[in-house]
């Protein structure tokens, strides 16, 4: 069965890597095999991965999006959670939710977990201030 993806005007969304830019009327786009596909509410820009959690969505974006170099995603993953563990233990919950997604190779969703992972963060820094 193929996944249906309504395009709004002017949105974008990565195929596999590819940036879409739908032009100005509405689009349907059918997908008949399986491949990583982020709307752009989900696309985040290197400039934007400016807090440890989003650096993680980020590579975690990376790994979805660009598996020819998985392996240099998977390190720059692994020091990134780990700093992340120190500063914020009571982030390993979600930490854990979020390494298994990324072991199983299950790539969309370690980016759902990685977006509460940037909402527990601004949580912390909140109570913190």
């Amino acid at each position: 069965m193929a996944l249906k993806i309504s395009l709004k005007p002017h949105e974008r969304i990565v195929v596999g890597g590819a940036v879409v830019s739908n032009g100005s009327t509405k689009a349907e786009l059918f997908f008949e095999n399986k491949v990583p596909i982020l709307r752009e509410k989900d696309i985040m820009t290197e400039a934007d991965a400016c807090s440890p959690a989003r650096r993680i969505y980020f590579i975690v974006q990376l790994m979805y999006i660009d598996d020819a170099n998985l392996a240099v995603h998977h390190k720059s993953y692994w020091i990134l959670i780990n700093d992340f563990v120190k500063a914020a233990p009571s982030s390993l919950p979600m930490i854990d939710q979020l390494s298994d997604s990324i072991l199983k190779g299950q790539y969309y969703a370690a980016l759902k977990t990685a977006k509460k992972l940037i909402e527990y963060e601004q949580e912390v820094i909140s109570r913190v201030s």
